[in-house]
């Protein structure tokens, strides 16, 4: 009795370890950029996750106020790919358990901890109705790996590129009522050099501390009550942005599209890019800085006509709601 009491505790325990993610290194246009943590990476201490929406911790989470000494260098145009696991290469990626939506911003470099209206949303993915799967799902199913492209027309210079990892497994409650249960963030920072010609600054000005909010329904979301749709946080993609979120190999069709995008961008070189699925509500806000470098190299591509179509929904069942804890 004792010994099966006891190898249970060790099961969950190894659970509750494996749970959790942070971002590893980053591909550009499938070149490895080698080990980012503390190099190009503003790397937390752990893989916790964050809660508290009105912590500066939200942006580039714990030690995200201090820039490291390298930049990733891309191409306007590029594909970059950002790798997530739970402490390295080896490990789990994220816990089966945990689903929601993966997304990611641009701002202008600071070598503060990004708590400003800074930031532009250049890619989503969300929930997929047709195959039931979520941007985490297929993050687990393509070895932690997220892709995006870098807008075709962004302007030279260093910028802040923050993706984020929203798991929903405990978010049935939200935080500021229940500490122990919300929605879990994963954001990671990565500082990017970006080459080229373009003119381009994004400027959506979006504040994380302001403009997410415990009732915004992406983050106030029960993913044990029956839902036919889901709604990714904070403001709708940049306009000059490729929109690629996920990074399935091809378009997936939706089977009741709620609303659908199409964004073109001017380039010498016309590629396809992925759809990305989801479903989207937002908002907006002011802007700022710039700082030094050291960079790595790559090399560059550009899309074309990219269609974005939303996200949509399914019924599930109530499983049990899951509870998590440990690094």
């Amino acid at each position: 009795m004792h010994l099966s009491t006891v190898a249970l505790a060790l099961v969950l325990a190894g659970r509750k370890v494996s749970a959790h993610t942070t971002m590893f290194s980053v591909q550009v246009d499938g070149a490895d950029q080698g080990d980012g943590k503390n190099v190009y990476i503003r790397s937390p201490p752990n893989n916790s996750p964050v809660k508290d929406l009105a912590s500066p911790d939200l942006v580039c989470n714990v030690n995200g106020g201090k820039a490291v000494s390298s930049f990733v260098k891309a191409a306007a145009g590029a594909t970059l790919t950002f790798e997530w696991f739970h402490d390295n290469r080896n490990d789990d990626i994220i816990d089966g358990t945990h689903k929601g939506p993966i997304i990611t911003y641009i701002a202008p470099f600071t070598a503060t901890d990004g708590a400003q209206s800074i930031w532009t949303k250049i890619a989503e993915d969300g929930f997929d109705s047709a195959t039931k799967l979520w941007a985490i799902d297929k993050l687990k199913s393509n070895a932690g790996k997220n892709s995006f492209v870098l807008p075709a027309r962004i302007a030279p210079g260093q910028y802040l590129i923050r993706q984020e990892i929203i798991a929903l497994h405990e978010s049935d409650a939200t935080f500021n009522v229940n500490p122990a249960r919300g929605a879990q963030f994963y954001p990671s920072c990565v500082q990017v050099e970006v080459t080229g010609s373009g003119t381009v600054v994004p400027s959506d000005n979006f504040n994380f501390n302001t403009g997410y909010t415990y009732s915004d329904p992406g983050i106030a979301f029960n993913l044990y009550a029956a839902f036919t749709s889901y709604t990714i946080p904070g403001p709708k993609v940049f306009s000059g942005a490729a929109a690629g979120g996920g990074s399935p190999a091809a378009p997936v069709a939706t089977a009741t599209a709620v609303s659908s995008r199409a964004v073109v961008v001017p380039t010498t070189a016309p590629a396809a890019v992925p759809t990305t699925l989801s479903t989207v509500t937002r908002a907006a806000t002011s802007s700022t800085t710039a700082v030094p470098a050291v960079v790595s190299p790559t090399t560059s591509q550009t899309p074309a006509l990219i269609v974005r179509p939303s996200s949509t929904r399914r019924t599930s069942s109530k499983p049990t709601p899951v509870r998590c804890g440990g690094k």
